[in-house]
């Protein structure tokens, strides 16, 4: 037999027990700190991922259960916006529009003096398109011009409004300057500089 272990085997007991129990400790010790402390590590870790898409997946559930009601929200929203749209000419619509403010003056016995566009204002996500006008009529075929035009189905504010007698074959009429602004929607507006 090999010295160095008859050498323990003639150790007294209490000091051969002591020795065993330092042996059983430091494979003890050993053992938690290679295997089980990187078990209880990686289970630790697993059992807060599995809360983790244990909440998600209650959230995932709730929205699932709510997506009717969010689906119809969004329609009802894509349906705002189609209306919104038709308030807001896009830019092959502008032409049409400024023809049918022309033809709503004439149609109402105005006549067109000035009839000038001026370059649109960008404000974003959309964008004001003034036109300069000089009229000349009675009272009453201005205000129903107003009338009208307040009535079409897209946006027109009429603005800056002065109004100047004048005589025309013998008649009292009305001298108009105003502006009229329509708005037309802008898909890509520019983004800010100065963020």
């Amino acid at each position: 037999m090999n010295a160095r272990i008859e050498k323990i085997f003639r150790l007294p007991l209490y000091q051969r027990l002591l020795l065993l129990v330092v042996l059983l400790a430091l494979i003890g010790a050993g053992f938690y700190f290679l295997f089980y402390a990187p078990q209880l590590e990686e289970s630790a870790r697993l059992q807060q991922d599995i809360e983790q898409r244990e909440v998600q997946l209650l959230k995932d559930r709730r929205i699932a259960r709510d997506l009717p009601k969010y689906r119809a929200e969004y329609e009802a929203l894509q349906a705002q916006l189609e209306e919104a749209l038709v308030e807001l000419p896009n830019e092959k619509e502008i032409p049409s529009l400024l023809t049918n403010i022309s033809n709503l003056a004439k149609e109402q016995g105005l006549e067109i003096l000035l009839f000038k566009p001026i370059p649109e204002i960008n404000k974003g996500f959309y964008a004001e398109v003034p036109v300069d006008m000089r009229l000349l009529g009675t009272y009453h075929d201005v205000a129903m011009f107003f009338y009208q035009v307040g009535r079409l189905p897209r946006i027109v504010n009429i603005s800056n409004v002065q109004m100047e007698n004048a005589r025309k074959e013998g008649k009292s009429l009305l001298n108009v300057n105003c502006r009229a602004t329509t708005f037309r929607f802008v898909e890509n507006p520019p983004e800010n500089k100065g963020r």
